[in-house]
């Protein structure tokens, strides 16, 4: 496993659409495992291809959703789409690439996603709160898409602190 770098919001890969992954091999496995190790040393909690520069629809997400004698959890998602959405949440977000930046975004509070996993079995999943922010903001990342587009107003420094 290694340590990718990650991307920055002038970088051109994260403003294009990724493609769909269609071949599930040890190069997409060692894919997500050095986006896992990426993540884990960047204190993030969502990862998309894109951010690692590889155009390909693979996300993973820390499941922070958990009981207090539980750990937290990656989700690994390939091919995700949001399949159903159910009321909002507004609230500061950033994101890795878009480093000491922070701006208020409304997301769904609820989620449910379809993907394949690893292996390339579809399996479905259900985020609320932060997972399900973080669902939107990477599947968006697959589309070009960064949270600075959909931002209300960005925060300040003073605001953040």
């Amino acid at each position: 496993m290694a340590l990718r770098n990650i991307m920055t919001k002038e970088e051109p890969v994260l403003h294009k659409v990724c493609r769909t992954v269609t071949e599930f091999n040890p190069r997409l496995h060692q894919l997500l495992d050095d986006m896992a190790d990426t993540l884990l040393k960047a204190n993030g909690v969502g990862l998309a291809a894109p951010q690692v520069g590889i155009l390909k629809r693979a996300v993973i997400v820390i499941e922070t959703n958990v009981e207090p004698d539980e750990d937290e959890y990656i989700i690994e998602l390939i091919n995700p789409e949001i399949i159903e959405q159910s009321g909002t949440q507004t609230g500061p977000e950033g994101c890795l690439s878009v480093p000491e930046e922070f701006g208020m975004v409304t997301r769904p509070m609820n989620v449910k996603v379809r993907a394949q996993d690893r292996y390339g079995e579809w399996f479905e999943v259900e985020g609320t709160g932060l997972t399900a922010r973080c669902f939107a903001h990477e599947i968006d990342h697959l589309d070009g898409i960064l949270f600075t587009s959909k931002c209300e107003r960005m925060l300040s420094p003073e605001e953040m602190a």
